[in-house]
């Protein structure tokens, strides 16, 4: 059975943990306390990769019959956000997965906040850690869950919005859009695209 690769973007640091843009890196923590090869009640630990990364090794979610699901490699980039691709090829080709099965997690200023939308391929709207990522494995055609964070309000520069913290009413939501979000990318591996576009996609 092949692995996944599943990465999480955001930028390296305390100083940025909490801010929209690195609502990816917190999904993927969200999806290694999901570990289903662990001990009972606990979570996958993070370790160093040489490929600049924290990676998790996983078996996600579960399959009929309640076997674990697919074993999955859990990433985060150690890079900022316009270098995220470096890593990501060098992950693709030291756990030879294919680009297939590459899951990138990013946040997405045109989605409504508390939204996921799901898709292969397609532009990468302004967003530096999709291109870095597309020039570095030299192929748009990976999976991506787009998380919404929504439009910055007035005239703020989108660039200062995605780099603050989440608001306070945006806090009180938080576990349930990475919850939401840790849902999409287990669906994916589980039902594939299609299926689970249609289960997120519809007003719910």
């Amino acid at each position: 059975m092949s692995t996944w690769l599943v990465v999480g973007l955001g930028n390296p640091g305390p100083q940025y943990a909490g801010n929209r843009h690195n609502v990816g890196a917190m999904v993927v923590d969200e999806l290694a306390a999901r570990d289903a090869s662990g001990v009972a009640g606990g979570r996958a630990s993070f370790k160093t990769h040489r490929a600049r990364a924290r990676v998790a090794e996983i078996r996600l979610g579960t399959r009929p019959g309640g076997a674990p699901g697919p074993r999955t490699v859990l990433a985060v980039p150690g890079t900022y956000m316009n270098e995220s691709g470096g890593p990501v090829a060098g992950l693709l080709k030291y756990y030879d997965v294919p680009l297939e099965r590459l899951v990138v997690v990013h946040d997405e200023l045109d989605i409504d906040a508390g939204a996921i939308r799901l898709k292969r391929g397609g532009g990468e709207g302004g967003h530096n850690g999709l291109r870095s990522i597309t020039k570095s494995v030299g192929s748009k055609d990976y999976l991506r869950v787009r998380v919404g964070i929504g439009r910055p309000p007035g005239r703020q520069d989108p660039a200062d919005f995605v780099l603050k913290d989440f608001g306070k009413v945006e806090r009180d939501g938080l576990p349930f859009l990475l919850d939401d979000a840790a849902d999409a990318v287990e669906a994916l591996l589980e039902v594939g695209l299609e299926p689970a576009q249609q289960r997120f996609h519809a007003p719910r």
